[in-house]
């Protein structure tokens, strides 16, 4: 497996694997990897010729009062992982090298990056647009592949993707689970284990938002309430949101009759904030497993 500090580095190897005629998947990543980071990269190593992963934790989508210093770094055992699974390559690039001193252009969605996680946390997208567009075009990969854990994440980066006409495709996989249901997440590791126990709720509301649904549900007020209230049994749960929007674009919908919602929550456990989502739709109505956004 080859590592690479530098973009110059990176490019006169990846114009060698293009000249060859190769196809070349991405998985940009923060480190501190798990098991879905893995499933990502496992997805690249069986649909492309080589696969490349970056590890750059990323300051400019942290806002002020979150973890970025405290944010686990550990980039021995995240190499010792990347090549158990078949990574060809790693672009672990320092701060300086992404963003140099001379650093003024960013990226900003507009519309979807401002609800939501966009509203709660401001600028977060703008960085997280920022350093993929950036990634992006230092790589120039065929694909790229995100978790659906971070829904709103890849609809932005979706948006921007296709926004600038970049020639490649952005995938979203499924999210992994812990065998409790707890989305994998680096953040998981900040739980105290009380708080460990309580955070399976978040899959848990998800598993009733489907079953209420199949159970002929289809009132969004109403479906709302009653996940609102299953959080609020929760003790260590402290809810920022619960919202059912449109898969597309996110926009609150008032009726789930005939069509797919995404269910998106985001909820403190002490001082650690967890986001998790579903993509639910009634009995008849098909929601893929995968989502695949081709360059235009």
């Amino acid at each position: 497996m080859r590592t690479f500090q530098q973009v110059s580095g990176l490019r006169v190897y990846l114009r060698g694997i293009r000249a060859e005629g190769k196809t070349i998947g991405f998985v940009p990543t923060m480190g501190a990897l798990h098991d879905g980071h893995l499933s990502l990269m496992r997805r690249a190593r069986n649909e492309n010729d080589l696969v490349i992963a970056s590890i750059f934790v990323n300051p400019t989508q942290f806002g002020a009062g979150e973890d970025f210093e405290k944010y686990p770094r550990d980039l021995n055992k995240d190499l010792q992982m990347t090549s158990l699974v078949g990574v060809d390559a790693i672009f672990s690039p320092s701060l300086e090298e992404v963003y140099p001193p001379t650093h003024r252009t960013f990226v900003e969605v507009e519309g979807i990056g401002e609800t939501l996680e966009g509203k709660r946390r401001p600028g977060h997208f703008r960085g997280v647009a920022t350093v993929v567009a950036k990634l992006l075009n230092m790589v120039q990969p065929d694909s790229a592949y995100f978790g659906q854990k971070d829904y709103q994440q890849f609809l932005v980066i979706e948006r921007m993707a296709r926004d600038l006409n970049l020639p490649m495709s952005i995938i979203m996989a499924p999210t992994m689970r812990e065998s409790d249901g707890l989305a994998m997440s680096s953040r998981n590791a900040y739980l105290s284990p009380e708080q460990r126990k309580a955070a399976t709720i978040l899959h848990e509301v998800l598993l009733d938002a489907q079953r209420r649904v199949d159970e002929g549900e289809t009132s969004a007020a109403c479906l709302r309430s009653e996940l609102e209230a299953k959080l609020a049994r929760e003790p260590l749960a402290v809810p920022d949101y619960v919202a059912i929007g449109d898969p597309d674009t996110l926009d609150p919908l008032t009726t789930l009759e005939g069509r797919a919602a995404v269910v998106a929550l985001a909820v403190c456990f002490g001082t650690t904030r967890l986001i998790d989502n579903a993509v639910i739709a009634p009995p008849g109505v098909t929601v893929p497993k995968m989502r695949v956004s081709k360059p235009q």
